[in-house]
């Protein structure tokens, strides 16, 4: 099973994920019952009606969250409400890995607000998020996924859009996206982006909740098979798109999916000994491939078209390797998205010639067939080792790699 969030259009903000949810299949009187407990833990304010209801945005039928609360104050510690959600996700005998997250969520809050004004955790004060809103949110969506079961399985997130132009808050105007929506950004894989709305499309609780919830961006839809969806409204209408949050879950066809870096530059002084330097040295930086392309290029001059592929963790490493070792003096750096073959790693112990080897190999299935690959350092170690050509060892551990497997 696969959830795909899709904030490419509306954004995300903490109220469209918990409806978003609901229109999911949530039960949406256990997520108000919870809620309606958890409100004692959080002083001067109280929720005077909350309810789930459809309204269509611009075509869409969707869910929105309704919440009338009355509450007299401009700000609070951040340790308070983090306080309350605690002891709300205790009370209501939420699972581990449900208290695990919503506490992570508050935590990124007060530490994105620690962050930017240069003050210490405990000294941070909310304003916008200072609203029993939060507490809301974050015990709201944590009650939806453990219902849903949804923190057993893949979740992964599409472009989130920000919005554009700018934001008045307690702080004054400032550009769009805030300075707390790009510091919670910072640090996780996922992939923003703006548009013309002139509006705040991703709050900082929106952001808080997305980043915890899951690290795995993709560039477009997965191949899979939709079971259902679920609509999420927000509170502002858009004369231009539907202000709803998507939520679709479904089958995967027997790929993993993850977003890989692809790094492209053409070389055309240096040798084949270089060359051959470089791929090593890529390769054990922690690329997951090299490929060099011979071409040609302006002029009639011949090139070599570098192409390496890496996480995003390891771009600005092998830029400098790049650069130093070949003197590029442009590479190009692209998104792209992979459908993976599961596979998974295996080992056994043999006795050739009497002498004993290791033999690691990577098995993959799909549409009911199996294939497997032995790990060519052990071939070359024991064709060494014997004196005996790879082809034979090869052709010997695969018929014992057969039997192991039953195939």
């Amino acid at each position: 099973m696969v959830i795909v969030i899709d904030p490419q259009i509306a954004g995300i903000s903490g109220d469209m994920l918990l409806s978003s949810l609901v229109n999911l299949g949530a039960d949406k009187n256990k997520i108000i019952e919870g809620i309606e407990k958890s409100q004692k833990f959080l002083s001067n304010s109280t929720i005077k009606k909350i309810d789930f209801q459809k309204i269509q945005k611009r075509g869409i039928e969707s869910t929105e969250l309704i919440l009338e609360i009355d509450e007299n104050i401009s700000e609070r510690k951040g340790i308070e409400i983090k306080k309350a959600i605690l002891d709300a996700v205790n009370e209501l005998n939420i699972p581990t890995k449900g208290k695990i997250f919503a506490e992570s969520c508050i935590n990124t809050l007060i530490s994105s607000e620690s962050k930017i004004h240069g003050i210490s955790e405990d000294s941070v004060h909310f304003h916008e998020a200072s609203s029993i809103d939060t507490l809301v949110d974050i015990v709201g969506i944590t009650i939806a996924l453990d219902d849903l079961k949804l923190f057993e399985e893949k979740i992964i997130c599409l472009p989130v859009s920000v919005g554009g132009g700018t934001v008045s808050f307690s702080h004054g105007t400032m550009s769009n996206p805030t300075s707390a929506v790009l510091q919670i950004f910072k640090n996780s894989n996922l992939n923003i982006q703006g548009n013309n709305s002139k509006e705040e499309l991703t709050t900082p609780t929106g952001a808080c909740i997305l980043v915890n919830l899951t690290n795995n961006p993709i560039q477009y839809y997965p191949s899979m098979n939709v079971s259902s969806i679920g609509y999420g409204a927000g509170q502002k209408d858009f004369e231009t798109f539907s202000n709803v949050l998507k939520i679709i879950q479904g089958d995967e066809n027997n790929f993993e999916i993850d977003t890989v870096k692809i790094l492209e530059t053409n070389i055309d002084d240096i040798s084949g000994e270089i060359l051959g330097h470089l791929i090593e040295k890529i390769m054990d930086q922690g690329a997951k491939d090299v490929s060099i392309y011979p071409g040609i290029t302006k002029k009639g001059r011949p090139t070599n078209l570098v192409c390496i592929i890496c996480d995003d963790v390891k771009v600005d490493t092998i830029i400098d390797t790049l650069v130093l070792e070949t003197g590029t003096l442009g590479i190009r750096i692209s998104n792209s998205n992979r459908f993976i073959v599961p596979r998974s790693n295996h080992n056994f112990s043999l006795t050739f010639d009497g002498r004993a080897f290791e033999v690691n190999y990577k098995k993959s299935s799909h549409n009911g067939k199996t294939h497997f690959k032995i790990e060519f350092d052990d071939l070359k170690n024991i064709s060494n080792a014997l004196d005996k050509p790879i082809i034979d060892i090869e052709s010997f551990l695969r018929k014992e790699i057969e039997k192991i497997e039953g195939l």
